[in-house]
């Protein structure tokens, strides 16, 4: 099945979002290709790069934000930006509007090559989720209701992103595993990929809290 994806743009204020999506011509992971292939030279600015994603919709840019901290591309000090960004993407999809975008951060530059390499390596990982996507359980997918919620977890991923667990493992992985499952969801009306979004939303929850408790313990453990 083509992918569907949603026809909403960036622009640099809100305006309500059109609720009608249209097919798209290629894959996902086709047009993550093609957009590695059409790079300019130089370092490319998170606006720039939202304005070539933009006509394929907000969603495919979430998509972006969170594929960094999935692959084997390192782009150090970038997951309280892209946390963020998610954060508001996801917002908008709540409120069925779209968001306004930090100018510090949407000027934020990345080299050409890592970006290429997040596309190209990106476009694996999606491909994967693609093969096993398809339309069911479409009451999680589609609908007023289920639609304001999947945009308040994605909303919630970009936060817990943006929790300072940065250095421990799967700190990172967990959130963005979870946006890019309720992304591919949404865009593929697949709703039992939604509900592995879902499960690792809960999943980094319960992980931070354990964190937190084992921190507290130690320190705890101190001032004995």
């Amino acid at each position: 099945m083509p992918t569907e994806i949603a026809d909403v743009s960036m622009p640099a204020e809100s305006t309500d979002v059109p609720p009608s999506t249209h097919a798209a011509a290629k894959k996902l992971s086709a047009v993550l290709v093609d957009m590695a292939a059409a790079l300019p030279d130089g370092a490319i600015t998170v606006r720039e790069l939202s304005e070539r994603i933009g006509e394929r919709g907000l969603l495919v840019f979430c998509l972006f934000l969170n594929l960094p901290f999935l692959l084997p591309v390192s782009i150090p000090g970038v997951s309280t930006i892209f946390g963020a960004l998610v954060t508001l993407v996801g917002f908008g999809v709540m409120l069925n509007r779209l968001p306004w975008m930090p100018d510090r951060m949407m000027r934020r530059a990345i080299p050409r090559d890592q970006v290429v390499r997040i596309l190209e390596h990106g476009s694996r990982f999606v491909a994967r989720l693609e093969k096993a996507a398809h339309p069911r359980l479409t009451s999680l997918a589609v609908g007023w209701g289920v639609e304001r919620w999947n945009g308040f977890v994605l909303m919630a991923s970009g936060l817990l992103l943006m929790a300072p667990f940065g250095l421990i493992p799967f700190s990172n992985t967990l959130p963005a595993l979870a946006a890019c499952f309720i992304i591919i969801g949404i865009l593929e009306r697949d709703g039992a990929m939604i509900l592995l979004g879902y499960v690792s939303a809960v999943g980094t929850v319960v992980y931070f809290a354990a964190l937190i408790a084992g921190a507290g313990a130690g320190v705890h453990s101190l001032i004995k």
